[in-house]
């Protein structure tokens, strides 16, 4: 099966869909406490050792403008994933980001968080070829012609709306959840939307299908 036809499955649409919220939500979820001008660990790292990533994060906090500047780097791709709309500019603007990051975590020892940080980096590889047709064009202009592959699924509005939702969520979670309770409460909810949503964009697709 070629790539076309592979990208014609309503599965691989759905798990590109989500994937988008998923990674797109983590980096909103994590750019709050930035923007805030708040240390992303629980106390000074001043006192770690230089090589310590304690102390490479208490610098970077200590910055200021740069911290923040990172947290909104990471709340506009996070939020240009989730629209889908714009998610090709927000694949793009998300890539060197946690490519940063990432090789944040191999240079120093964070235990198993370079797993996850190679994870969304994949994930993001994936999103960028997802949207090959779009990109060869920046990427090769002199051997490429742009090519808007239409899949209606993936255009239904309902989506844009879904991930308005998911981003506004993730920041209502950042800034209220206080317990492991409350972390459930939140999650619970995105699911039934995400459920909800799916069975309603699948059953207005499967009439528009059958209707042509």
């Amino acid at each position: 099966m070629n790539v076309l036809k592979l990208k014609q499955l309503i599965l691989i649409q759905l798990f590109t869909i989500y994937l988008r919220y998923l990674i797109g939500g983590a980096f909103v979820f994590a750019s709050i406490v930035k923007i805030q001008g708040q240390r992303f660990t629980t106390g000074s790292g001043a006192g770690a050792p230089i090589h310590d990533p304690w102390h490479f994060f208490e610098t970077l906090y200590q910055s200021g403008l740069y911290w923040q500047f990172i947290g909104w780097g990471q709340l506009i791709a996070g939020f240009l994933l989730m629209t889908q709309v714009l998610s090709t500019l927000g694949a793009m603007m998300f890539f060197p980001i946690i490519l940063n990051i990432f090789v944040i975590t191999i240079s120093y020892y964070f235990a198993g968080t370079p797993v996850i940080t190679f994870l969304m980096l994949l994930a993001n590889i994936y999103l960028l070829v997802w949207d090959w047709n779009r990109l060869r064009v920046v990427v090769l202009p002199a051997q490429s012609t742009f090519v808007d592959e239409v899949y209606p699924l993936m255009r239904s509005r309902s989506w844009a709306y879904l991930g308005l939702f998911y981003a506004g969520l993730s920041i209502l979670a950042k800034l209220t959840i206080q317990s492991f309770l409350s972390l459930l409460l939140m999650f619970g909810i995105a699911l039934l939307a995400g459920l909800a949503v799916l069975i309603y964009t699948l059953k207005e697709h499967k009439k528009t299908a059958l209707s042509v």
